[in-house]
């Protein structure tokens, strides 16, 4: 179209110089009837004509060479898309070779994902997540191409300049603001990195002296060793809080509504969803620094007695002789009563009173029941011989009295077997004096 357009205004002057005779009158005329004005030569017509000629020849010239930049843009564009295929296509044919590798290596390079013997991801799945991510890149990689192109592409040529301006907005204008964002938070970025750096470095300060009273080469009078653990945990959730209200204004956004509200909105669900949790997380640790026990105690809880396995600032557990597993919330332990049988087998304590019940009538003499008690309490293994173990009587009962052998052991592991080697030896004791354990019962039945 643009051709023809040329063509037609090649042959405009030519048709300007055949009727330059006949319009010099109807020029003359027009002149006339304007008012006084010079009649026109036939040099001066010819002048114009040739003026006329010549700038229609450089508007031609115009055109001519519009159309030979447009063919230009127009190469550009396709050697634009030609790359960019080539481009795209070297992308995938590079992955598809790296997905080809991974098929191989399967099994050789690549192994199975085991933590402490529990197969958390096997190879073939392993392959699949880096396959999959591999696929996610490409087409990103594919698509900023795309994206990158079309723009390109449309700026090349007048009438699609505006559109290839809008589309380069949508990426250039997120990435200035972006950027100036950048640029302008630099301030407040090394305030946080200041902010950052010191506080690690009180922590660390904090855990050279926990681990100092760990190890017991730092004492503080009053201060146990097993408060040091703990309130290291306490100072550094404390520290961290004080860092975080104090870093908050730098944040970025932190002035914002949305910001804000997102803060009050899982301030909410964390008072409201985590009550429970809180009040087991104080009793916790309330509970360690009340010391009712320590890891590795035999202790009774409720009705159960076990050894301490597993104490934290929200449950205990704890490990029975017959090796069950009791878990126990700390609120509920910080509610009950609580009995430590390891506390009496310290090396300044004597140790933990075991005892018995028998029940003798009254036709055995007290003191030979005390002592086949006794010799049995100092034949068991693991009760100690001082202190000497001793009987109380604690009833006179209508048919029988009742005697309660004592000892003293600190083996408190193993007190279950203890009773049982205790209870075999009163039986001996008794057996081989020629006494039965069994007491009389009478019952009178009135007839009538």
């Amino acid at each position: 179209m643009r051709k023809l357009f040329a063509v037609f205004l090649l042959l405009m002057p030519l048709t300007f110089l055949t009727a330059q005779e006949s319009d010099v009158d109807d020029v003359t005329v027009m002149e006339e009837s304007v008012g006084e004005i010079v009649p026109k030569t036939e040099e001066d017509v010819k002048t114009d004509a040739v003026s006329s000629a010549s700038l229609v020849y450089e508007e031609t010239t115009e055109v001519i060479e519009e159309e030979i930049h447009f063919l230009q843009r127009l190469g550009i564009a396709f050697a634009i898309i030609a790359g960019q295929v080539f481009l795209i296509w070297l992308v995938w044919f590079f992955f598809k070779r790296i997905e080809n590798k991974l098929e191989n290596a399967k099994g050789e390079k690549i192994k199975p994902l085991v933590v402490r013997n529990f197969k958390i991801l096997t190879a073939k799945q392993i392959v699949k997540v880096i396959e999959f991510f591999l696929r996610a890149l490409k087409y990103l990689i594919t698509a900023v191409q795309l994206f990158l192109t079309i723009p390109i592409i449309f700026s090349l040529f007048s009438a699609t300049k505006d559109i290839a301006s809008t589309i380069f907005g949508y990426i250039l204008n997120p990435v200035k603001s972006i950027a100036f964002g950048a640029i302008g938070y630099i301030p407040n970025l090394f305030t946080l990195i200041i902010i950052v750096i010191v506080t690690r470095y009180v922590l660390k300060g904090l855990k050279f002296f926990a681990v100092q009273i760990e190890k017991g080469r730092l004492k503080i009078p009053g201060f146990y060793v097993e408060w040091a653990a703990p309130t290291y945990k306490i100072l550094q959730v404390l520290l961290w809080a004080f860092t975080v209200a104090i870093a908050y204004q730098y944040l970025p956004g932190s002035d914002s509504k949305a910001f804000q509200g997102v803060s009050v909105f899982i301030g909410i669900i964390f008072s409201l969803g985590s009550s429970t949790a809180i009040g087991n997380l104080v009793a916790g640790l309330v509970i360690t620094y009340m010391r009712p026990f320590k890891i590795g105690d035999r202790v009774q809880i409720k009705e159960v007695t076990g050894f301490v396995v597993e104490k934290n600032l929200m449950v205990v557990r704890l490990k029975t002789h017959k090796n069950e597993y009791v878990t126990f919330p700390n609120l509920l332990i910080l509610g009950s009563n609580i009995i430590n049988y390891n506390t009496s087998s310290d090396e300044d304590e004597e140790g933990l009173i075991i005892f018995a019940e028998v029940t003798v009538g009254y036709s055995t003499p007290w003191q030979t029941v005390h002592d086949i008690l006794i010799n049995a309490a100092l034949a068991t293994e693991h009760v100690q011989k001082k202190p000497t173990p001793f009987v109380l009587q604690t009833k006179l009962d209508d048919y029988y009295a009742c005697y309660q052998i004592n000892c003293y052991t600190k083996n408190v592991s193993s007190v279950p077997r203890i009773y049982t080697l205790l209870y075999e030896n009163i039986q001996s004791g008794f057996r081989d004096s020629g006494l039965d354990l069994t007491s009389a019962h009478y019952r009178i039945i009135a007839k009538e």
